[in-house]
């Protein structure tokens, strides 16, 4: 019998009330669960608006250790009810040091394991380095019921090293919480079309399905005002896309991968056979 897993990416917008945040995420969460969503993806860093336009220390306040992370102890029983997979991107604290990470819960609601956000930005409008030390976990593959999950945050996605050493370590499909849009400093920057493609060229180069949820709507307040721009998708191997949204909508995205045909499809095409490690040093 051929492996099935149907994957969901949530887009939507949210405000500074992390509850309300949550409570909105574990809606979306239900609408792709009951349309067979069995790994849901939402954005990054949903507990409130995106800090990282300017350098507040007042944002640090918003770090929690994994294990107390109000939108992990939320989200636990919502993925035992549904049994679903669900990766958790949250502001990290660990001991003095914070991080950008992503809190994987397994489909019973047990805590897999967290992984740390590898590759941080720092210029206009994404002034992560203020907040966030880069990662020391590593790329991480989880293996759950419905498949291998390799996770990457945001600015992870633009790196063709992130997405090659998650298949590297057993991958069947990609995920990416992002919150990006407008670019304070050039008002006529619009990245989300190569922003797609960067992703578009992953899932081809590693014959591997990738998943990116964006948030949407503009947040003012917080310095310039950002406006996020959606288009949140499901890209096939491909790199065709199957599922997308535009700017401005909020709601699921749903798809089913064969994992059988991935894994023999990608073995066909050679990639990883005809790796050269020696030339690569």
């Amino acid at each position: 019998m051929d492996r099935q897993i149907t994957v969901a990416a949530l887009q939507t917008s949210y405000g500074e009330d992390m509850q309300a945040n949550i409570d909105k995420t574990i809606d979306l969460i239900r609408q792709a669960a009951a349309k067979g969503a069995q790994v849901i993806l939402p954005s990054e860093l949903f507990q409130g608006p995106y800090f990282c336009t300017t350098q507040d220390e007042r944002w640090f306040d918003g770090a929690y250790l994994v294990a107390e992370h109000p939108c992990v102890t939320a989200l636990q029983p919502v993925a035992k009810a549904l049994k679903v997979v669900i990766p958790v991107s949250i502001f990290e604290r660990d001991g003095p040091h914070t991080y950008n990470s992503v809190a994987m819960l397994d489909h019973d609601g047990a805590i897999m394991g967290v992984y740390r956000k590898s590759h941080i930005p720092d210029g206009p409008g994404y002034q992560e380095k203020y907040y966030f030390r880069p990662g020391n976990t590593g790329f991480k593959v989880w293996k759950t019921k419905y498949g291998n999950i390799g996770v990457g945050i945001c600015w992870d996605q633009w790196f063709p090293e992130t997405a090659r050493n998650l298949v590297m370590n057993g991958a069947d499909i990609l995920l990416y919480p992002t919150a990006i849009g407008s670019e304070p400093h050039d008002s006529s920057l619009d990245t989300a079309a190569p922003w797609r493609r960067a992703m578009q060229g992953h899932a081809v180069s590693n014959v591997i399905p990738v998943v990116a949820a964006n948030r949407t709507g503009t947040e003012t307040g917080l310095g310039a005002p950002q406006a996020f721009y959606g288009h949140s998708f499901i890209a096939d191997h491909r790199g065709d896309l199957v599922e997308s949204f535009g700017k401005d909508e909020e709601g699921v995205l749903v798809h089913t991968f064969d994992l059988d045909f991935l894994t023999t499809h990608r073995s066909a095409w050679g990639f990883f056979r005809d790796r050269r490690e020696d030339l690569y040093r």
